[in-house]
């Protein structure tokens, strides 16, 4: 008796499991596709103030003959690009690439600080939390 409810525990811990995995994953899908969002709506933004810029500073040239008006081109179209290839181009696949890179080849590079929290120290961290909270309480 003891060992099918053993088993079946086992079994529902594994689904549950399986399901927080899922759950994760689909959040991490979805904070990817709001920050592409993000960047497509900068883009358009930025795109927007690159191009009445631009012509702003085209119609200046024409009528002054000064290079040094165009010069805010420069780095104004490498900032475009810049965001036009993250929000349409292949940005994400090649930085993709290179963390996976990083994540085979430079291992120690992704520890955290401290390391892993542990079980002792995220209670300690609570137990911190309540106390300043009960001494705000009490100093108000």
């Amino acid at each position: 008796m003891g060992n099918y409810f053993n088993r079946s525990m086992k079994k529902n811990q594994e689904l549950m499991m399986e399901k927080q995995q899922q759950l994760q994953n689909q959040m991490r899908e979805r904070q990817v596709a709001m920050a592409i969002a993000g960047s497509r709506d900068v883009c358009l933004w930025l795109t927007t103030f690159y191009v009445t810029a631009g012509a702003a500073m085209l119609n200046g040239y024409r009528k002054t003959k000064k290079p040094a008006l165009l010069v805010p081109l420069f780095p104004l179209t490498f900032v475009t690009l810049y965001y036009w290839d993250f929000a349409y181009g292949n940005k994400i696949h090649r930085i993709r690439k290179e963390a996976e890179h990083i994540m085979t080849n430079e291992v120690e590079l992704l520890g955290l600080p401290f390391g892993l929290p542990s079980l002792t120290s995220v209670d300690l961290g609570r137990i911190e939390d309540e106390d300043k909270k009960k001494n705000n309480t009490l100093s108000q």
